[in-house]
């Protein structure tokens, strides 16, 4: 069998979950600015509030061209960080297409070995997922809410066709670390609780709130390994029969066509995940650059992951590459 490429580059893993933000960003009224410090790193803020801290293979391409080959991985997925995500969507539509047109032109620099996800504005989201389309981006990244609207409003039903009319793959990353669903505040409750809750509540949306059902050509990724989802599933399924309500019955399907990343932290919740959705809707996934080493890191979650069982045996290729060519709508070969 032919072994897979893209642009020439062969792919021997697919990072899927990895943020990008260019130095130079439009200084429109209101929007995050980036504050670079001596030592390169650097923080995304808004007047005198910091945003987010992030170090300098945020914008660092050769750095992190370097990080992929330490860790054996031959693709990277670009896409916004989550704060300049939630702000396109409430900005001017040229806020969207100047980080798009970054994350596109780093990707033409990369000599194919970086892909692209843009972001959207609300005031034209259908617009700017065709412009990503034509730019060569892969898709778009949304969060677990898009402004006041959970992902499946109605006002949110023509994103979900555009992006199905053009063939792009979606990533769901949860936002502002979850704090809106949580009733305790601080960093550490908020990265182990609150943003694997709203990621489950994301994906509820999409099965049980008829998204899936209603565009079956969508293709949609859910980040941190589908957040808490893949738990609470059975018991949300359980309360629809036991209060009358939904369709339980045809959820499984829709289940099964939500792909997750690897990002759990424990091989051994890698085991779940392929029961829930199958092991040919696993991707890779890092979060970089934002922990340090996560990108080998992950590599070995799932080396440690197929040694124990908790990936199926013989499923390491399509991990790293065969699933993520598949979300992103390239050919496995």
């Amino acid at each position: 069998m032919t072994e897979p490429s893209i642009a020439g580059a062969p792919v021997t893993a697919v990072d899927v979950h990895a943020h990008y933000l260019a130095t130079e960003m439009p200084e429109l009224p209101g929007a995050p600015r980036i504050v670079l410090d001596e030592s390169g790193d650097g923080r995304i803020v808004r007047g005198d509030t910091v945003l987010q801290p992030f170090p300098s293979t945020m914008y660092d391409l050769a750095a992190r061209l370097r990080e992929m080959d330490g860790a054996g991985v031959s693709h990277q997925v670009l896409s916004p960080p989550p704060v300049i995500m939630v702000h396109a969507w409430s900005a001017d539509p040229a806020y969207a297409r100047a980080v798009n047109d970054s994350i596109g032109a780093a990707c033409a620099s990369s000599g194919g070995r970086l892909l692209g996800l843009g972001c959207v504005s609300g005031a034209d989201p259908a617009g700017e997922v065709s412009r990503c389309r034509e730019m060569g981006l892969r898709g778009i990244e949304i969060g677990t809410r898009q402004g006041e609207f959970d992902l499946d409003a109605p006002e949110l039903k023509p994103l979900w066709a555009a992006c199905e009319d053009a063939g792009l793959g979606v990533f769901v990353h949860p936002i502002a670390q979850g704090r809106g669903v949580l009733r305790r505040a601080g960093r550490l409750v908020e990265l182990g609780i609150g943003m694997l809750a709203d990621t489950a509540i994301a994906a509820s949306a999409l099965v049980l709130g008829g998204v899936l059902e209603r565009h079956p050509r969508l293709r949609v990724a859910l980040a941190h390994g589908c957040g808490a989802f893949p738990w609470t599933y059975p018991r949300l399924r359980m309360g629809a029969e036991f209060a009358g309500e939904g369709r339980p019955a045809s959820w499984e399907a829709l289940v099964r066509r939500l792909y997750a990343d690897t990002l759990v932290f424990d091989p051994e919740h890698l085991r779940l995940l392929v029961h829930r959705l199958g092991a040919n809707r696993v991707l890779l996934g890092s979060d970089t650059p934002y922990v340090a080493d996560q990108l080998a890191g992950q590599v070995r979650t799932v080396d440690e992951a197929l040694a124990s069982g908790a990936l199926p045996a013989g499923s390491r290729r399509d991990v790293l590459v065969h699933n993520a060519l598949e979300y992103l709508g390239l050919p496995r070969t």
